[in-house]
């Protein structure tokens, strides 16, 4: 069956199978108390102002202040990149041809499965979105290029970060492709089905559908060595960084992630992955062969908690980030958590104090002279 018409008979089976229901509006979310950091192994707490090494793994405390980076800023003496946008349309898309939840409804829990939203007000709905190719000044025109691949975008952030640490040599000189979500957020919308979904077809979609676009409309030539490619993302964009290098380790093997959540947000439910995205810090990574991916995750200390009405136990962003490193550790994943104190979700500042550190890291060991 045609994925467009797979994707229509699941939300008319939902909608059939589900008790009658008139349309929830969304719950306001539970104001996040300050938590205070409890991962493990032990944190190292750094001075404020302060970040770790960027080569260093393991688990660290920074905060309460946050200035930002010199790399964070833009700098008139350095070289910079330039930009290209184009739209992407869901009519284009054998992937994902669209749905999007009624707006001000939301869903209720099951009262048979606490696990799971029904959601009666997703339909399928048609959505454009935007592309932005970020290529350095340093790009030489017919080459092969490493790349990194952001949700949510235009992250124009990275992009100055990118300026100034390729101008530096301490990044090689890689492209940046910043993909806008396809509207809505969390369960029975289109962003939520592409960020939130525990499979290979949101990477499957960036691999068939944008790449290709990104090559012809930018000009560019761009890796298909997976150790020469990264993913990245804030919030549910985090956990799709993740989930594209999870079940495509064969397509990138560097992860960057700012609150990821890796709670239980995954629509339609799944039987096979019954947690969602919280899954992974509880079956996924623990009970799998160590695959080969270097991962920098961030939380903050008043980051999300219990956003819903579910009440599952498995809504706390912070505990779900400090989970995911306990496991990365013991199964001696390269990777490097930062607890950030005096932050919220997806903080700004803590963004532009950590990010080019962050890119540091998951290059590290890259030669940045290699393409």
């Amino acid at each position: 069956m045609p994925h467009a018409l797979r994707t229509a008979a699941l939300l008319l089976s939902a909608a059939t199978l589900a008790p009658a229901q008139t349309p929830a509006p969304r719950p306001a979310s539970i104001p996040p108390p300050t938590r205070s950091p409890a991962v493990r192994p032990a944190p190292t707490e750094l001075p404020d102002g302060t970040l770790p090494a960027p080569t260093a793994n393991g688990n660290y405390i920074l905060g309460p202040t946050h200035t930002p980076a010199l790399e964070s800023t833009v700098h008139p003496n350095v070289p910079q990149g330039t930009l290209l946008t184009f739209t992407m349309s869901s009519a284009d898309s054998k992937l994902y041809p669209g749905i999007a939840r009624t707006p001000g409804t939301f869903g209720t829990p099951d009262p048979t499965n606490p696990a799971s939203l029904i959601v009666t007000t997703s339909h399928p709905a048609p959505y454009t979105r935007h592309v932005t190719v970020y290529v350095p000044a340093q790009y030489v025109p017919g080459t092969v290029a490493p790349f990194i691949v952001g949700a949510d975008g235009p992250d124009h952030l990275l992009f100055t970060v990118l300026d100034n640490l390729i101008a530096e040599h301490k990044l090689p000189t890689m492209i940046a492709i910043s993909i806008q979500n396809g509207s809505g957020d969390a369960q029975g919308s289109e962003r939520g089905l592409e960020y939130d979904t525990l499979s290979p077809r949101y990477a499957e979609f960036v691999e068939t559908e944008v790449l290709p676009l990104v090559e012809s409309r930018a000009h560019v030539r761009l890796t298909h060595d997976p150790n020469a490619r990264a993913t990245m993302g804030g919030s549910s964009g985090g956990s799709c960084a993740l989930i594209m290098a999870w079940y495509h380790p064969d397509l990138y093997h560097r992860v960057l992630t700012y609150s990821g959540t890796y709670v239980n947000q995954q629509w339609p439910w799944n039987p096979k992955t019954p947690q969602g995205a919280w899954g992974f810090h509880q079956t996924l990574i623990p009970h799998s062969p160590r695959k080969p991916l270097r991962l920098w995750l961030e939380v903050g200390d008043r980051d999300l908690y219990n956003p819903n009405d579910m009440r599952d136990n498995m809504h706390d962003w912070v505990v779900a980030n400090e989970d995911m490193a306990r496991v990365l550790a013991a199964k001696r994943y390269p990777y490097q958590f930062l607890f950030a104190r005096n932050a919220g979700h997806v903080d700004h500042a803590v963004r532009a104090q950590t990010l080019p550190e962050a890119l540091e890291y998951l290059w590290q060991d890259y030669p940045t002279r290699r393409h």
